[in-house]
Parts: C-alpha cells; structure tokens; sequence
C-alpha cells in the first residue's frame, strides 16, 4: 500500500511539472484601448489578469498601443484580452494583423465591452458573436448555465447563477455559429430587453482562432468575484488550447445530424457562379472561385437543408455554390460514419465532369484558403468513381503507399507499398493519390463512408472496405516548417453535383479497432 501512495505521488507531481511547464509558456496580451465609452472598471480588470497570470505562471502584457497589431507586434502571444475595449481602435493595416493573428490558431478572449468595439467592422462582429446596442442599469439577473457544454468557463458553476452587472442588449440575435455558455434570463430584471433568447456568454472557432465572449465584467466588484475568475481562467484556458471540452470525452457513437443543422454544423458560402440565378449582384463574369463569397450562415439559396425522412434528418445539398458545412467542434483520435448518395443535378462550372462532393478533415485556418470557400484539410474525396481518393487542400501533406502504374500520370493506393509523399506545397510531389480500388455503389444507391484518424495516420473506408491508408499528416506552418495535423473541424462539400447524407456519427477512439489493424503499415 505504502508502494501504491509513493507510485501516485509520483504520478501527481510529474503531472504538475508538466502543467506548470505548459502554463509557463503561456503568453497573454491584454488591450484596453478606448475611443468611446471608458470603463472605470479597467484598473480593476488589469489587476485581476495581472493576478490570474501570476497564479498560473503565465506571462502577460498590457497596452493600449494599436501598433502593436502591425508589423508583426502579436508574434509570440498565445491569447489576445480585449479588456472593456470601446469604439473603432484599429486602422485597416492594424485589422489584418488581427485576422493574421487568428488566422494560425490563436485565441481571443472578449470582456464585456469587446462587444462595443469595431461597431462598423463586420468580421470582428462576427468575430466576436455579437455587435453591442444598448442596456438597461446595472442590477441583478438570473443567468441559465449550459453546463453540457462541458466547457471549462462554466465548469466551476451551477445550473442557475445571479450576478449583478450590467446586461447589454445586441443589435441582432448573437450569431449561430457560437456555442452558448450562460443565457440571461429576462424576467429576472427590469429594463431594456432583446424580447428573445438572450445568451450572454459563448464560445467558438472563427476564421483559424479560438473565441471566447463574456457579456459580464463592467464593474469592479466582477474582479472581485471567484466565479468570474474561474469563468475568465477557463476562457483563457481554452482559447490557449491548453484546456478541452469535457464533453468531447464521450465514448458512445453521437448523431451530428439533428432537425436544426446548426445544432452542430455552420454554414459557409463561397463565390456564386455567373449562372446562378435569383441572386443580387452576381458577377455575370465569376468562375465560382474568385471574388466575394456570400459568407458565415448565409445561404440564400438552401443549398444545404435538412429534410426529414421516415421521421430521422436528411441532409440534402443541391450542389448550386461552392460552400461546406463545418462541424462546430473539432475532432481528433475519432471515428466517423455516414451514408451518401448522389442526387440528379449538376451545375456550372462541372456540368460536363463528374459529380463531386467531399469530406474534409482535420480542417484548420480560415475559411476561404481553397478556392475561397475551403478550409486548410486533409480531403477523403467522394467522387463519381473515386470515392476514396485522397486530396491535400491549403499546406497539407501525406504519405500513401502507392505505386505508378506503368503508362499512368498518378499514384494508386496499395498496400505494402513504398511511401510516397503527397504535398499541396510543392510542385515536385503530385497533390492526389487514387485509391486503391473501387468499391462504389451504383448511382443513386446509399454508400457507408467511414473514416477513421488515430494519431498522423488515417483510413478511408467505402462500404465496408479500407480503400487507402494515409500516414504522417502535417502542414506547413506560418514559419514554413511541416509539423504534425492530427486534429480539426469536419467538413462537408457542396462542390455543383446534388448529393444526400443521413446517419452521421462520431465517437472518439484510443486506437484503432482491431479489424482494420490489419490495414495499417507495420512501423
């Protein structure tokens, strides 16, 4: 017994070496540039980060300085603090530096005013979830936690909390693309309501970064609060990418398809084709690629939609626009699993070419990296005899056994054989591996698609059976070095060809199931 308490010891203190190592590293900035309303709050809000940082072993930095977002002046932070910001602070040149910024992974942490901030300035909106109106006095509220979020900024809370602060009202409903944390509930206080769902704290990925947003925070007894300090450490926490979502830990099979698409999907448009109709200002010149994309949750044409069908959601995409739903969550070490078939229609630009749809994974960056619409991924195409093939779109890279056959321009997957490298970064090496057979349905009948990621290393499945595996997934980063993408969103494409899904599951694994060991590449 004496040996069992040593060995846990142990355990423990290697386990806060290595979080205290990890924490250490941590670099934060906190920005409380105003050029509206100023918080007199602010002091209090610094020292209540200064303390954070401290306790946890992080470094932070404070300013008010806008040049710090040109020139390469976020390099080396982890998270950017927007501490009760007001009114339009950053210049056109000072905004991209924070879409860079974003753009490779970060994350962005919003106290209260941070909705108040770059009004004219719809990307940071959306950024941020939300856009400030207007609010009634500081007073008392009651606010409704979702705790099954499993989020660490509300895990520390009950299902029910009062707070007193000030409740801002938003000039349009907070964006569906956020995963809410705490809803205001408007009976519980007087004055200016939204008369609607009312959340006042959320979550998300946006454009490559990690968002969080609290509503809370415009008086100094907030920063005296313990539950505004765990709710704020546990924002910071998540956006630093050094904290996970509780609920991402369950093992049974999970629907991603529910009556409401957005309950676990957005949407993202690309370019309308000069073809398409019934549309304002379309450019009658587009090639579907180039030009402005319709954007996040914009899809005036439903080419997405959910139908029901002997009572369980389908998902009918009609192909019309380039565009992709991506999974609001991120996936690693999972298992997916869904059926498909092909639709009747096609569209310009690929009315003469095979119908084309595709799951992307690991997707990582902004939106718009491939042809303005796509993510930075690895592809498992879904093609009109070629479902199964293998795509690296942004700066991805894999390796594939494979061989040429003779008189062929491309590599077929084959088990046993040699690797060969695959790179969207080079044009040395070919972007595109067959697979290795077919094993596709006729049109119009319902395939089984699975894919399965454990580590760098990745499977293609078509009813049944491994038609390519893939090893080594990386990309290239901003430093231009190739580095390990063994995690991301899950995308699925609206690529001109009508196409139908249903049935789509996920469940993380801790290996690979023991019938497609096999399959894998002996080390």
């Amino acid at each position: 017994m004496k040996f069992k308490y040593i060995f846990i010891g142990i355990v423990t203190f290697l386990m806060n070496i290595g979080l205290y190592a990890q924490n250490q590293d941590l670099k934060l900035l906190a920005f409380s540039k105003t050029s509206g309303f100023r918080h007199k709050s602010i002091p209090a809000g610094k020292a209540f980060l200064k303390q954070m940082a401290q306790e946890n072993n992080w470094k932070i930095d404070f300013s008010e300085d806008s040049n710090i977002f040109s020139n390469n002046g976020l390099k080396g932070y982890d998270v950017l603090i927007f501490l009760n910001t007001t009114g339009d602070i950053l210049n056109e040149q000072q905004e991209e530096g924070l879409k860079k910024f974003l753009a490779v992974g970060k994350g962005f942490v919003g106290i209260h005013s941070a909705s108040d901030t770059e009004l004219d300035w719809p990307w940071y909106n959306e950024m941020v979830g939300a856009a400030f109106k207007d609010h009634p006095k500081v007073q008392e509220a009651k606010l409704m936690i979702s705790k099954e979020t499993g989020h660490p900024a509300a895990s520390s809370w009950d299902d029910t909390e009062f707070f007193k602060d000030e409740w801002y009202n938003f000039r349009e409903p907070v964006g569906k693309h956020v995963n809410v944390l705490a809803t205001l509930d408007e009976r519980s206080y007087e004055g200016k309501r939204m008369n609607m769902e009312h959340p006042i704290s959320w979550y998300h990925h946006y454009d490559g970064g990690k968002i969080f947003y609290t509503g809370l925070g415009h008086t100094d007894e907030s920063y005296a609060d313990p539950r505004f300090y765990d709710h704020v450490q546990g924002g910071i926490r998540w956006a630093a990418g050094i904290a996970e979502i509780e609920g991402n830990k369950n093992k049974k099979w999970t629907s991603l398809l529910n009556e409401d698409l957005h309950d676990n999907w957005d949407i993202f448009m690309g370019v309308p084709h000069a073809s398409v109709k019934g549309l304002d200002k379309v450019d009658p010149q587009s090639d579907g690629k180039n030009g402005k994309a319709l954007g996040l949750n914009k899809d005036p044409k439903n080419v997405f939609l959910i139908e029901m069908q002997d009572g369980e959601p389908l998902l009918h995409i009609s192909g019309e626009i380039y565009a992709a739903i991506t999974s609001k969550k991120e996936y690693e070490n999972y298992h997916l699993k869904l059926e498909f078939k092909w639709g009747e229609k096609k569209w310009e630009p690929r009315l003469q070419r095979k119908r084309d749809n595709g799951i992307l994974y690991h997707a990582t960056g902004p939106f718009r990296t491939f042809w303005n619409v796509w993510m930075q991924s690895q592809e498992f195409q879904v093609q009109e005899g070629d479902m199964g093939d293998y795509y690296a779109l942004g700066n991805t890279e894999m390796d594939i056994p494979s061989i040429k056959p003779e008189g062929n321009k491309e590599f077929d997957y084959k088990k046993g054989a040699p690797l060969n490298r695959f790179s969207a970064n080079t044009k040395e090496f070919m972007n595109h591996a067959n697979k290795g057979f077919d094993n596709e349905n006729p049109h119009g009948k319902w395939n089984t698609l699975e894919l399965i990621c454990y580590g760098d290393t990745s499977l293609h499945i078509v009813n049944g059976k491994v038609v390519m595996a893939l090893y080594n997934s990386r990309y290239k980063n901003k430093d231009g070095k190739l580095v390990p993408l063994t995690k991301g969103h899950i995308q699925i494409q609206s690529e001109a060809a009508e196409a139908f899904y249903r049935n789509i599951e996920v469940k993380p694994i801790s290996k690979f199931p023991g019938k497609y060991k096999k399959e894998l590449r002996k080390k």
